[in-house]
């Protein structure tokens, strides 16, 4: 599982003109899912997430979680994040796990945020 996080003042997904999710401050989590992907990677990947200190204090230092920030968390699918491009000049995105898996895996990630009270 490979999480690419950004922090944000504000993100938005937007699908055919209509806004599927939103945040204010907080992480952008983009989240590819690949082929040996377990739950017990998920709620590893997810407690790193939540618990990186990379939100200012009171004195500008990096001390804060997200949660201790008072931010939110936006996850979005990426599949190509488990795209293997060492060689040639097209990506192989055969590491990803399959899409009935995937979409398992990353609603599990989801809820197990959630269930961390973001």
């Amino acid at each position: 599982m490979i999480a690419l996080i950004q922090r944000v003042t504000r993100a938005s997904v937007t699908v055919e003109d209509e806004v599927t999710g939103k945040i204010g401050p907080g992480l952008l989590v983009l989240l590819g899912v690949e082929k040996e992907d377990d739950e017990q990677k998920a709620n590893r990947l997810c407690e790193r997430v939540l618990g990186y200190r990379i939100f200012s204090d009171a004195d500008g230092k990096m001390n804060l979680n997200v949660q201790q920030a008072g931010g939110s968390v936006l996850v979005v699918s990426q599949f190509t994040l488990a795209a293997a491009t060492a060689r040639g000049m097209r990506p192989s995105c055969s590491g990803g796990a399959a899409p009935d898996r995937a979409q398992a895996l990353y609603e599990y990630f989801v809820e197990r945020c959630r269930q961390q009270a973001i």
